[in-house]
């Protein structure tokens, strides 16, 4: 059965990403090994993705997939939720949506065939799937770095019961199970 997960990085304040959506801060920061690994297996750990349209606009701006579309970094289906227009990569498999959040994480679990669905990006989309009861997990790394200001990790209240924590060179990550 597929599981639901917010899997993000954050600064140590609950930020993941500046004001001005900028990543500097968390891309200037070595990684281990294992987080490497970890992050190299995302690919096919997750059978779906849903991710906020600032986190796509993101990788349009930085990744530069619209130039090469190869660049695109995932195969699994992809929904991202805008209430704006925005560019399709070519050749991915990316769907836009909007509204109910409930419905759209329906179409993903059902094309992640058994595999987890990825959160990725958007503390405010995987708040809006714990609202729903739709979100399972919360996975987190935490980087040594504070922003003061930013795009909170979760803008809402979620209980939450604390799971593995485990140190991986400069981060700390923990993985917390939604409490129903």
């Amino acid at each position: 059965m597929s599981s639901t997960i917010y899997y993000t990085a954050s600064s140590l304040d609950g930020f993941i990403a500046t004001s001005d959506h900028s990543l500097d801060w968390l891309l200037s920061q070595p990684l281990s090994d294992d987080i490497s690994e970890e992050m190299s297996a995302l690919t096919t750990r997750f059978g779906a993705m849903l991710m906020g349209s600032s986190t796509y606009q993101w990788i349009l701006d930085h990744e530069k997939v619209l130039e090469k579309p190869d660049a695109w970094p995932y195969t699994a289906p992809t929904w991202v939720m805008t209430h704006r227009d925005l560019p399709a990569v070519p050749g991915a498999d990316i769907h836009f949506a909007q509204g109910d959040v409930a419905a759209v994480h329906a179409e993903a679990v059902a094309a992640a065939g058994g595999k987890d669905v990825w959160v990725v990006g958007g503390g405010d989309l995987a708040g809006q799937l714990a609202d729903a009861g739709l979100l399972d997990r919360v996975e987190i790394s935490y980087a040594p770095v504070t922003l003061g200001s930013g795009a909170p990790l979760l803008p809402r209240r979620l209980d939450l019961v604390q799971g593995d924590v485990r140190h991986d060179g400069t981060f700390v990550s923990a993985t917390y199970t939604v409490k129903r």
